[in-house]
């Protein structure tokens, strides 16, 4: 390991949090950013028929969120094991977890595809295709599952690395990445004249770029963990922990799926694509907000994770402490912030006043309890990092699944259209509370260890 991760056991906590979210709040920044650039030039592109495209987008999303989840949970929890074992000073282990984490990725960007190219159209009019926007919707998802395996590698590799602590490397591919995609989708949507089906063409060839970075970097022997050949095999205990940690996440990312299809339906049904293109482009101001409080919950994984091995548990809670108020400051400007000024980023992406208009009155509705959404990402984190399945699970489904999702359906029977964008700030609030109860007792749990090591 050459004592390229003990810092983490080491270094003061406000530099260290810092040291480690800004990079990934950076890199994650730049690829929300990109997001809404392929928004903006597909709007841009299909002048009269904005609406369809960025609906078309909308309706695709939810295809490429399950990729993502399946990415995610995978590298979530294998990170956690790698930091825990780095923690522990189990190298060993560690470098098992890493042989197994390519395997299991591996498979995932075969089988994939293979499960989802058959059945396109159905499962686009599934989650909520209109006979209008379903041919959008067919051409950007087609190329999204071509790139499979450039999204996976991605994802999980990028959560790797942080567990070793290198952020700065997974920042760096991302706003290489990033970058190079809103480049692409200048050159092929305007350029080349591909409309909808350049703005995917762009994310894939970026994201097979950083993948390539990010294997590149485990080739070279840059990591402190070796990829060995041997370690290359299904071992039956390795996957097994893999896939419980992180379950939780990948329940995450499938249930913003599943909560896509759900709204998407919901929406159509209210109010028709132009509700589809308003929550598509709100979709993703909002993730102005939750990237950077993702990133800080991306820096405080390998801290937790490492000090937890190591039985630093004052470490622990002071990391979550800490985090645990970063993240509400940047709820709090957040709201403030697209509160005051929903309708000036709804004219950055159409001209269509229709669009601006009812996107300027669900905006205002969806961030009102965007404050104490850092409550649930920095819980989920924590509980993850110790390699808690069940808590971890729970908080990372509680919000889209068990609230958010009934919200939807119920809300809208009495308050129409209006409730739907309602049910954002609501499922927030009863997430935050669920959260704030678990970890405040697992905090006092901490507390106790401390004082016991002492």
């Amino acid at each position: 390991m050459n004592g390229k991760s003990e810092f983490l056991g080491t270094q003061n906590i406000n530099s260290l949090l810092w040291k480690l979210s800004a990079p990934a709040i950076i890199g994650l920044l730049v690829h929300a950013f990109y997001n809404l650039v392929d928004t903006f030039f597909v709007g841009r592109a299909l002048g009269e028929q904005s609406v369809l495209g960025i609906a078309g987008i909308s309706i695709a999303f939810p295809l490429q969120m399950i990729i993502m989840a399946v990415s995610i949970g995978i590298g979530v929890g294998g990170s956690s094991v790698i930091s825990r074992m780095l923690g522990a000073k189990d190298v060993d282990k560690a470098e098992k977890t890493l042989g197994n984490v390519f395997l299991y990725t591996l498979a995932a960007s075969i089988l994939l595809p293979i499960l989802f190219f058959s059945n396109v159209d159905a499962i686009l009019n599934l989650f909520g295709a209109t006979a209008d926007n379903l041919p959008y919707a067919r051409d950007y998802s087609v190329v999204i599952l071509q790139g499979t395996f450039a999204f996976t590698f991605g994802f999980v590799l990028n959560n790797l690395v942080r567990a070793e602590g290198n952020a700065k490397v997974a920042m760096n591919n991302m706003v290489f990445s990033g970058l190079l995609n809103i480049v692409l989708d200048a050159i092929l949507i305007f350029g080349f004249d591909m409309g909808i089906r350049g703005a995917a063409i762009a994310t894939v060839l970026a994201q097979l770029a950083g993948t390539a970075y990010l294997v590149h970097y485990y080739i070279a022997g840059k990591s402190p963990l070796k990829l060995r050949m041997r370690n290359i095999v299904p071992e039956y205990v390795a996957l097994r922990e893999i896939t419980f940690i992180g379950f939780g996440s990948f329940v995450m990312g499938a249930s913003s799926s599943l909560m896509m299809l759900v709204l998407n339906n919901v929406l159509a049904f209210y109010g028709g694509d132009l509700s589809i293109a308003v929550f598509g482009i709100a979709s993703r101001m909002l993730m102005l907000i939750l990237m950077p409080i993702i990133g800080v919950s991306h820096g405080l994984q390998p801290i937790v994770g490492y000090n937890y091995g190591a039985q630093n548990f004052t470490r622990v809670n002071e990391s979550i402490k800490l985090s645990l108020k970063i993240t509400t400051v940047i709820g709090f400007l957040g709201f403030a912030v697209l509160f005051m000024f929903p309708g000036t980023f709804f004219r950055i992406f159409s001209t269509d006043t229709d669009l601006i208009t009812n996107g300027e009155t669900a905006l205002r509705i969806m961030v009102l309890a965007t404050p104490v959404i850092g409550m649930n990402v920095i819980s989920t984190t924590v509980f993850q990092a110790i390699g808690k399945a069940r808590p971890s699970f729970i908080l990372s489904m509680c919000r889209q699944i068990l609230f958010l999702i009934p919200l939807v359906i119920l809300l809208p029977r009495y308050l129409d259209l209006s409730g739907v964008w309602m049910a954002f700030p609501l499922s927030d609030i009863m997430a935050g509370l669920l959260s704030a109860f678990l970890i405040t007792k697992e905090y006092r749990h901490f507390q106790s260890k401390a004082g016991h090591l002492s």
